[in-house]
């Protein structure tokens, strides 16, 4: 049996306001569907990407901005930052982990810089959708065996 993971739901507070800012990084809207005052949802996918996001009122009872730490994975970190800015995004500077595998939760133990021998996984950057959404751009290179 496979488990495919497909759609992320994010809380926003303005659903236009959200909509824009994905569309300016990129995102392709596959829907936007309105029933009512009380339901819109909007479906948008990253470039390259099988899981799209939903965002839209009435679709989720979370807080707006309470999502954190969802990874977009990119195969050149450098660029993928460069792109985001010059879309007028704020990401943060490229970091790794001292430990040098996976980033600890929040900013605890970040060392600024590219991961030292550039390993796949191991190099990160962050930034936040005008809820306050969390995303970071992980650099991924290589695959492990079996994905």
């Amino acid at each position: 049996m496979e488990y495919k993971l497909e759609v992320l739901v994010l809380p926003v507070a303005d659903v236009d306001r959200a909509k824009d800012f994905y569309e300016r990084i990129g995102f392709r809207t596959d829907l936007d569907h309105t029933d009512g005052a009380d339901f819109r949802v909007v479906h948008v996918t990253p470039p390259g990407s099988p899981c799209s996001i939903v965002i839209g009122t009435g679709v989720t009872t979370a807080r707006p901005g309470s999502v954190r730490d969802l990874h977009l994975v990119v195969a050149d970190i450098e660029k993928a930052r460069a792109d985001l800015i010059g879309r007028g995004v704020e990401v943060s500077e490229i970091f790794h982990d001292e430990g040098g595998v996976f980033h600890h939760a929040g900013t605890e133990k970040r060392v600024r810089g590219l991961q030292p021998e550039r390993r796949s996984y191991g190099s990160f950057a962050s930034f936040s959708d005008p809820d306050g959404n969390g995303f970071l751009l992980q650099e991924i290179t290589e695959r492990q065996s079996g994905r």
